[in-house]
């Protein structure tokens, strides 16, 4: 089984020599010719884990056609707003039979869409699957324990994807909610920027606790009304994604939210993260597809506000603070 992974960010790296440590023949690819060569003679990703020596049995080229056209598997991890104009690149060289996978997480920010709708499109006789959970690049690099889930159109893929990713260090589940597992490791890299910027304004951790908590609850309400499963958005892909993505500081969209929580601009602090931040985009597809269901959400609404700079966080606080009190749940969401 050949893996050809697509992105050598630290994602895709991390991924890579996972692969690679469980004897797949594995290869990354990225973009820029010098990178890869650079990568290919230190076997080092000095940009995003420098501290990482790649395994030797991991190729790395810059030929996209080459990678795709040797590949059983193909797994893309690109930011989001890259993903359709790589799956159009790659369609030409795609071997009938390849199975596309991808650990990206977003919506398309151009149509607003899931990811699988458009490799669905792309490539409709292709098993596709959502590789996703709680998983920081940086720690799954070193080998310490982490736990994803694959959620696939197809039984057999899933398993198949997750047996390739499978160790006693990396435990890989597998599921059938494409819908639920990338709506949760969307969405929750926006209530992440709200609880960062809770925690930026010192706010304790009750309040970190409680906005967690209630930004699962519009998770599962948004879930509910667009068809994902209440257990996959409890699970991995859901509640686990968002704890780890809400309290850890390796999170870009925490340390967004933490740094506009202390007064630091929009732009100032996105520039000092460095990478892709997702959630300036999906706030916004979250909230037209909770517009489009008549859905309140009032973190997701608030986190679009400010990251559109309507209004202030402590502004944005103060407008959730002094919403009427109500139950917990409402009736019509308990009987779903």
């Amino acid at each position: 089984m050949k893996v050809s992974v697509l992105g050598a960010g630290s994602w895709g790296t991390a991924l890579a020599c996972v692969l690679a440590r469980n004897n797949v023949q594995t290869t990354l690819w990225g973009r820029d010719p010098a990178t890869v060569a650079a990568m290919t003679q230190s076997r080092r990703n000095a940009r995003y884990l420098p501290d990482l020596e790649l395994p030797a049995s991991l190729t790395l080229t810059a030929d996209l056609a080459a990678a795709v056209a040797s590949a059983d598997v193909l797994l893309i991890v690109t930011p989001s707003h890259a993903f359709a104009e790589l799956l159009d690149r790659i369609a030409a060289d795609l071997k009938p039979g390849t199975g596309v996978a991808w650990a990206t997480k977003g919506f398309d920010p151009a149509s607003g869409r899931f990811l699988h709708e458009l490799v669905a499109e792309k490539f409709p006789q292709s098993a596709a699957a959502i590789v996703t959970g709680p998983s920081f690049a940086r720690e799954v690099a070193q080998g310490l324990p982490t736990a994803v889930t694959v959620h696939s159109n197809s039984d057999e893929f899933a398993k198949q994807m997750a047996n390739l990713l499978h160790s006693t260090r990396f435990r890989a589940y597998t599921g059938s909610d494409m819908i639920g597992a990338e709506l949760g490791g969307a969405m929750k890299n926006v209530l992440a920027v709200a609880t960062g910027v809770a925690d930026g304004m010192h706010l304790g951790l009750n309040a970190r606790a409680g906005m967690i908590t209630r930004g699962l609850n519009e998770m599962l309400r948004l879930g509910a009304a667009i068809g994902a499963r209440a257990e996959t958005l409890m699970g991995l892909a859901g509640l686990g994604d968002l704890v780890l993505t809400c309290t850890g500081d390796l999170s870009r969209n925490r340390r967004l939210g933490l740094a506009l929580g202390r007064g630091i601009g929009l732009k100032q602090a996105v520039a000092e993260i460095g990478q892709v931040v997702e959630s300036v985009e999906t706030a916004d597809t979250v909230m037209r597809l909770a517009k489009s269901h008549g859905l309140d959400l009032p973190i997701a609404s608030g986190v679009q506000r400010v990251l559109r700079e309507e209004i202030t966080p402590a502004e944005g606080l103060r407008e959730l603070l002094a919403r009427e009190q109500k139950p917990e749940y409402s009736q019509a969401f308990l009987r779903n």
